[in-house]
């Protein structure tokens, strides 16, 4: 894992497993102190890595960020950055992860959203000092007893996080918006009611129509430009016990960091929130706080949307 890799397609994750005569599960482990060197903890300066396979047969790659100057709880763990970043890929399901130190409480909460999370395999490598068997894998079940989740609050067919989301939502009033100078310029654009979109707003709103928000009902996206004009999308994602949610802003972040290429958080030069107005969870007041402090120079818009009729 040369450089600041967060994806490994299936194709070199089989033949890495091959040539070290590993299944991929055994992989996984192997793999956890690289993915700690790209964590970026400069609080606590305790680097997490966590490694996982999708059943697409890549593999992925978490780490914990950390922002000074910011309340702790806006951090964001590996685990946590493991799920979003399958989210960002597309990759369909989670199926094992090999993680540096124990799940806390709040990544075992938040990986709950997961379908079939019980059956979550997990390895911890700071436990078996170098023993990579499959059977070193547990399920998460054991590491969450008597959990509470989303089939407490959601019938099963409400779609959790990893699956496709459609919230059926629009821009409010695009011809409104106020975009048109967002990054100087550097956008493309979209006809919808015929009025034109930015590609920022377009993205945020592609996000916001992904968010996992089944217990509020606010969804919510954000869409971040950095300085050569790429574009990070970020949905939020809500945990049935609220608190290890996480948000648009920092799911962007996220993105950012696995496909930015390593670049420090001041290249991001522009972003767009999209949520409802008046909602009850409202995104807008924390993520201007979390751009301001991690980026100060972002060009930061907000952008109303609504329900589709047919959404």
């Amino acid at each position: 894992m040369d450089g600041p890799r967060f994806v490994i397609e299936a194709s070199e994750a089989s033949s890495m497993a091959t040539n070290s005569g590993l299944s991929l599960l055994q992989l996984l482990p192997t793999l956890v102190k690289s993915a700690q060197t790209l964590a970026r903890p400069p609080i606590s300066n305790y680097h997490v890595g966590a490694v996982g396979l999708g059943s697409d047969g890549r593999i992925f790659v978490g780490v914990n960020l950390e922002f000074p100057g910011l309340p702790l709880h806006h951090s964001v763990h590996a685990e946590q950055f493991l799920v979003t970043n399958l989210v960002v890929h597309g990759s369909p399901r989670l199926l094992a992860l090999a993680v540096s130190a124990a799940p806390c409480g709040h990544c075992r909460q938040f990986l709950q959203e997961l379908r079939h999370a019980s059956d979550l395999q997990i390895f911890i490598t700071s436990d078996e000092q170098g023993q990579h068997k499959p059977s070193n894998f547990k399920p998460l079940s054991s590491f969450l007893s008597n959990p509470f989740g989303p089939f407490d609050l959601l019938d099963n067919q409400t779609p959790l996080i990893l699956e496709p989301h459609d919230n059926g939502l629009s821009i409010s009033n695009p011809k409104n918006s106020n975009c048109s100078n967002l990054c100087n310029g550097n956008r493309e654009s979209c006809t919808q009611n015929g009025f034109q979109l930015g590609e920022l707003e377009v993205e945020a709103l592609r996000a916001a129509n992904n968010s996992h928000a089944p217990y509020s009902g606010c969804p919510s996206g954000v869409a971040l430009m950095d300085c050569k004009g790429k574009i990070y999308r970020g949905s939020y994602m809500e945990s049935a016990a609220y608190n290890p949610s996480l948000g648009p802003v920092q799911a962007a972040v996220v993105a950012y960091v696995a496909e930015g290429g390593g670049g420090g958080y001041d290249r991001i030069v522009g972003g767009v929130l999209v949520e409802r107005q008046g909602a009850t969870v409202m995104q807008e007041h924390t993520a201007r706080l979390f751009l301001k402090l991690i980026s100060p120079k972002c060009e930061f818009l907000v952008v109303h949307c609504v329900s589709d009729s047919n959404g």
